[in-house]
């Protein structure tokens, strides 16, 4: 079973910066699609985005396009979310997720049923 930590949250002010990681355990991460998801107290877990397992395509919410980054690193089995001009309206706990597909490609998606496997989550708070 394919196992996810996340870590990089914390208290950050407005405008500032975090970068969140998600390692991965137990196999290959070559064949595995990435997402990033968020959950804010009283909200559904929402998509924020997402990575194929090429590394080609990727995808974002409208409300982060332009200042957040996904990234991954196949040799170290990580993925990563760079997040900029944070807003309060960011805060919410972040989980990545993954699912293995049986060839490499170029498909990713923000839809959370689609993934089977997930992190614990880590907590992000944008505050003044």
């Amino acid at each position: 079973q394919l196992q996810l930590v996340e870590s990089g949250g914390g208290l950050v002010q407005p405008g500032g910066s975090l970068r969140l990681s998600c390692a991965a355990s137990g196999f290959a991460w070559n064949y595995y699609v990435i997402g990033w998801f968020r959950q804010a107290p009283g909200k559904e877990r929402e998509g924020v985005s997402c990575m194929s397992s090429s590394g080609r395509i990727t995808d974002y919410a409208d409300s982060v396009k332009g200042r957040f980054t996904i990234s991954r690193d196949n040799a170290k089995n990580t993925v990563y979310l760079q997040m900029n001009s944070l807003k309060p309206e960011d805060t919410a706990v972040y989980y990545c997720a993954a699912k293995r597909l049986v060839i490499n490609s170029h498909y990713c998606t923000t839809q959370r049923s689609w993934y089977d496997n997930w992190g614990q989550g880590t907590q992000v708070t944008v505050s003044s």
